[in-house]
């Protein structure tokens, strides 16, 4: 009877964690699942909560870090929103120093800047957006 609370807190972990895509909760159920073998084998309730958090602590710290770093290397992060905007042409619809500036970035006038003791750039000109701070773009010459 006490196997099956574990295993039943190892499948509401390994639900969770569909939602969370983290893969902490995974190897928190692959505890829970260690732990519910334990039970199984005979071990007392202490013993089967220790192995479960040797077990999770163990997977946590030695395979999830290798199986995110594979994955990774597989899916490439896909940049959304500002951080997309890195790298992108634009052209300066004002004069851009490093106090003031307008630029037409993706479709929409953005508010722009140099970076410090950078030249200002005149207007007309197409620029590469270095960085993105708030709702200003920092840009540089193309």
């Amino acid at each position: 009877m006490q196997s099956m609370w574990w295993f039943l807190g190892a499948l509401l972990l390994g639900i969770a964690e569909i939602f969370t895509l983290d893969l902490t909760l995974a190897m928190c159920a692959g505890g829970a699942l260690a732990g519910a073998f334990a039970i199984l084998l005979g071990a007392p309730q202490w013993l089967a909560a220790t192995i479960a958090f040797v077990v999770a602590g163990l997977l946590l710290f030695a395979l999830r870090p290798w199986l995110l770093h594979n994955l990774r290397a597989r899916t490439p992060l896909i940049e959304t929103n500002a951080a997309a905007l890195v790298g992108k042409e634009a052209k300066t619809l004002s004069v851009v120093t490093v106090d003031r500036g307008r630029v037409k970035l993706h479709g929409e006038v953005w508010t722009a800047r140099v970076p410090e003791g950078a030249d200002e750039i005149p207007e007309g000109v197409e620029v590469t957006v270095v960085r993105i701070s708030g709702a200003t773009a920092l840009v540089k010459p193309a």
